[in-house]
């Protein structure tokens, strides 16, 4: 998996955990693909400041990652779904879709 789409990933589950400017900065990077230098001059802070945090971000997410494996439990779910979806019929694949839009929307089920 390309590492800005697992960090989106474990960003989704471990955000909540890191603090204010963290979550800023790994938003900035990993979701808006700003450069280190915007960052830097969005936050007035240097470049290496900026380096230097992301990567302490990153320790971090892969850390809860590979304590809690809640990302990879979603990927396994998901994939899980998408085998269900191919052989089933139509009423399964509706509570299929439910699943997933329940996974989608952080478990909150309408």
């Amino acid at each position: 998996m390309d590492d800005r789409i697992r960090m989106n990933l474990c960003l989704d589950f471990y955000e909540e955990l890191l603090t204010g400017k963290q979550q800023r900065i790994c938003d900035y990077y990993f979701r808006n693909d700003l450069s280190l230098q915007e960052i830097a001059e969005m936050e007035n802070v240097s470049r290496a400041a900026v380096h230097d945090m992301i990567k302490r971000c990153r320790d971090e997410l892969l850390h809860y990652e590979n304590t809690l494996h809640m990302a990879a439990a979603y990927e396994k779910r998901m994939q899980l779904y998408r085998e269900i979806k191919k052989t089933a019929d139509a009423g399964i694949n509706r509570l299929v879709d439910q699943c997933i839009d329940t996974e989608i929307g952080g478990g909150k089920n309408e």
